[in-house]
């Protein structure tokens, strides 16, 4: 069964940085295409950034320049840096590991983050 785990919300000034983690396990990571999503107050969830089995990334246009994907195969984790975050950062950030192969669907539970102004 693969479980999904988010880590490294917080609250955090504008401007300021955090680094979100996705860890997964019970599945071949490297096999795992990874997407951050996040829902505001109030918002509809939404697309932040992706990265492919290959490294290929995509990014969601309101965090294009100031968020950065990766991920590390050999600790089956992939990561979020998000510099410069604003009050609209604010939200659940969600992590998806979908696998390139079965197609299967894992979703972590959220983890939190609170942008100041």
């Amino acid at each position: 069964q693969v479980q999904v785990v988010e880590s490294g919300g917080g609250l955090v000034q504008a401007g300021g940085s955090l680094r979100l983690s996705c860890a997964v396990s019970g599945s071949t990571f490297r096999f795992m295409i990874i997407g951050w999503y996040r829902q505001g107050p109030g918002k509809q969830r939404e697309f932040v950034a992706g990265i492919q089995v290959t490294g290929q990334t995509v990014y969601g246009d309101s965090v294009k320049g100031r968020f950065t994907i990766s991920r590390d195969n050999a600790r089956n984790t992939a990561y979020l840096q998000m510099n410069t975050l604003k009050p609209d950062d604010t939200a659940v950030y969600y992590c998806n590991a979908h696998h390139s192969v079965s197609a299967n669907d894992t979703w972590g539970q959220g983890t939190r983050v609170t942008v100041s102004s």
